[in-house]
């Protein structure tokens, strides 16, 4: 089935005093440039710490506790797009719209791996597989490009996933719980799931009027997908 959400929801109900503490900010953090991506370290014992990847070319390294900058990153030639964690936290790979890809060692701020091709286009949105040897990139060239998270980052040049349009747009990538499918987005309204093995598309069907920007598999349930579009529209799908 189909359900949609419009972006006009709203709640009727006051919230009591015990919840409306949640809407207060408790600290304010800025390096003066516009954050593009947040990520906090997944690790229990470094949750006090998060990355933001900026217009300025930076990634920042901040500390919850202190507020303060601990740490930056900088050796991108254009604004960051995402940070992804991998190789059980010790790294993260970042995007940018330099049409590269670095890896970097948490809290060392110095790249360990630059990919850069002629042929590559930027890569706006990434997705970690579930078993943590891959991700996925979504290239604007309308394909989506998979890189080994183990020992040198290489590129799998047979793990290609194609058929949807997502040039100049950048729409989200998500996995199955158990890893056998890939989603995404498309600028035709399109949801794509592609099978993860065969890398042949297994579904695709229209979804919104306008781009389909984004998508998320239900956590639990792999049968059900929510998908959001620039038709305001939120649908939930099984």
């Amino acid at each position: 089935f189909e359900q949609e959400f419009g972006s006009s929801m709203h709640c009727n109900d006051p919230l009591d005093s015990s919840s409306s503490r949640l809407g207060q900010y408790i600290s304010t953090f800025s390096n003066r440039a516009i954050p593009y991506c947040i990520k906090y370290n997944p690790d229990e014992d470094k949750q006090n710490e998060f990355v933001a990847g900026c217009s300025d070319k930076k990634i920042v390294q901040y500390d919850t506790r202190s507020g303060e900058i601990v740490q930056e990153y900088n050796q991108h030639l254009g604004a960051v797009n995402t940070i992804t964690f991998i190789d059980q936290n010790r790294r993260f790979v970042s995007s940018s719209d330099d049409k590269t890809l670095r890896v970097w060692e948490w809290g060392i701020p110095v790249v360990i791996k630059y990919i850069s091709d002629p042929t590559m286009h930027s890569m706006p949105a990434v997705a970690p597989h579930p078993n943590g040897k891959w991700v996925c990139c979504q290239s604007l060239d309308n394909q989506v490009i998979t890189y080994a998270t183990q020992n040198r980052f290489k590129l799998n040049s047979k793990k290609n996933f194609k058929g949807h349009l997502v040039a100049g747009y950048a729409c989200q990538l998500a996995f199955a719980p158990d890893g056998r499918f890939l989603g995404s987005g498309d600028s035709t309204g399109r949801l794509f799931f592609w099978d993860w093995k065969t890398t042949r598309i297994f579904r695709s069907l229209k979804a919104h009027d306008g781009v389909a920007i984004g998508i998320e598999w239900h956590p639990t349930e792999p049968s059900k997908v929510a998908s959001c579009g620039w038709d305001g529209l939120i649908k939930y799908w099984d």
